[in-house]
């Protein structure tokens, strides 16, 4: 029986990578994203594979979320798979010169945005009793690092909830793992650091982990038998070997 996986952050990055390789598979698809004329350009360049659905909402919004995924009709209702992928960083600045509202979108988006999409999908995982819940974290979750402060707890959070979850879900048989990346070349620096200098340094030098990594390592996550279940994965470039320390050659 096909199954249907529901990815959030689905317009770029590592959602944009892993819809391309759950369509290769035949993974039925629900994309979610803000940008909707990246989601019908995503729609259509998978819809040869397998069928797609997409929700255009944004994950901070608890009423759009809710109402976006309730409107979801009767072939794509049933998520077997959840993939809580939209995430987001702003600045690297110290604790004393924070900006707020920075704090609150790493706070909305990474953390809040997380819980809405899960309530919104579990009550359902538990009358199949199955499912499979991969959020995805970020080595940040695993150490903080100078400058890191809010975006380093949104990420702890997520690690924090995964756990959570594992342990709530666990008499229903529903999996539950954290996938925390390290540096992936994605559009994830030019929102960090909205395009300045900062931002075209961050890949230089090294190899990066590439989007479609992560990707492959959600679908092995997602392929394993029954009875195995990946609970919580840090994968790094061969480069870097912690959050501030990173082998570069120019």
């Amino acid at each position: 029986m096909k199954k249907t996986a529901l990815i959030t952050g689905a317009t770029s990055g590592i959602g944009r990578a892993t819809a391309h390789e759950f369509a290769k598979h035949g993974i039925q698809l629900v994309l979610c994203g803000r940008r909707q004329e990246r989601l019908k350009t995503i729609q259509k360049a998978l819809k040869k594979q397998t069928e797609v659905y997409t929700l255009n909402f944004d994950v901070r919004d608890k009423n759009e979320t809710f109402k976006a995924i309730e409107s979801l009709p009767e072939d794509f209702k049933n998520i077997d798979i959840l993939i809580n992928n939209a995430g987001n960083a702003h600045g690297l600045d110290p604790i004393q010169s924070g900006n707020i509202e920075d704090w609150d979108a790493m706070m909305d988006i990474n953390v809040k945005g997380l819980l809405y999409v899960s309530k919104a999908i579990i009550p359902k995982m538990i009358e199949r009793k199955t499912g499979h819940i991969i959020n995805i974290g970020s080595s940040a979750g695993k150490e903080v690092y100078p400058k890191g402060n809010v975006y380093c707890a949104s990420k702890h959070a997520v690690l924090a909830i995964t756990e959570g979850m594992r342990i709530d879900l666990n008499e229903y048989g529903i999996k539950v793992c954290a996938i925390n990346p390290g540096l992936v070349e994605t559009e994830f620096s030019q929102v960090r650091f909205k395009g300045d200098a900062m931002a075209e340094n961050v890949y230089k030098g090294y190899k990066a982990l590439q989007p479609q990594d992560i990707a492959e390592i959600i679908y092995f996550t997602i392929t394993r038998p029954p009875h195995v279940n990946i609970a919580d994965l840090l994968v790094f470039p061969t480069a870097q070997a912690s959050s501030t320390i990173i082998k570069k050659e120019f």
